[in-house]
């Protein structure tokens, strides 16, 4: 696991909320920061190449777009995780994708589509790319957004 310096722990620490919405938001940020764009570009890029970050990218209200979402249950064999979960991974419409520790349904994403029939679709393609069969479909009924911002 790559190793974090101070800097790292600062441009995380900014990245994470008010993101700038700007035509150059990395050189935004490293004016802030007295650094220079490219170093910020670079930094993030070793992180990301680390794992240490998964995605950079906006959260958007799926209702307030018009689209839908909803979480799904996967029951998938230990052996065919790996494979599931990058076939799930290829739709543009998951935003999440987790194991969990559960013996029945161990497999949970997240989806995001313009309609419950395109999702139900996708969750046919997926289960018979995959071979996996048992996988529940659980609208959201009520959302809740929960600010998140990790104090590194």
């Amino acid at each position: 696991m790559a190793q974090l310096d101070d800097i790292d722990r600062d441009i995380l620490n900014r990245i994470q909320s008010d993101f700038p919405i700007t035509a150059r938001p990395y050189e935004t940020i490293a004016q802030e920061m007295n650094l220079t764009e490219t170093e910020i570009i670079d930094r993030l890029a070793r992180l990301k190449e680390a794992e240490i970050i998964r995605r950079i990218g906006g959260n958007f209200s799926p209702d307030k777009l018009g689209f839908v979402s909803t979480l799904c249950a996967a029951k998938v064999p230990k052996d065919k995780i790996e494979t599931f979960a990058s076939i799930v991974n290829r739709y543009p419409g998951v935003t999440h994708n987790y194991q969990r520790d559960n013996e029945d349904f161990n497999v949970w994403f997240t989806f995001i589509a313009p309609s419950m029939e395109q999702i139900e679709a996708n969750l046919e393609k997926i289960a018979a790319e995959s071979g996996v069969e048992e996988i529940l479909n659980l609208p959201a009924t009520d959302v809740f957004k929960i600010r998140a911002h990790f104090d590194l």
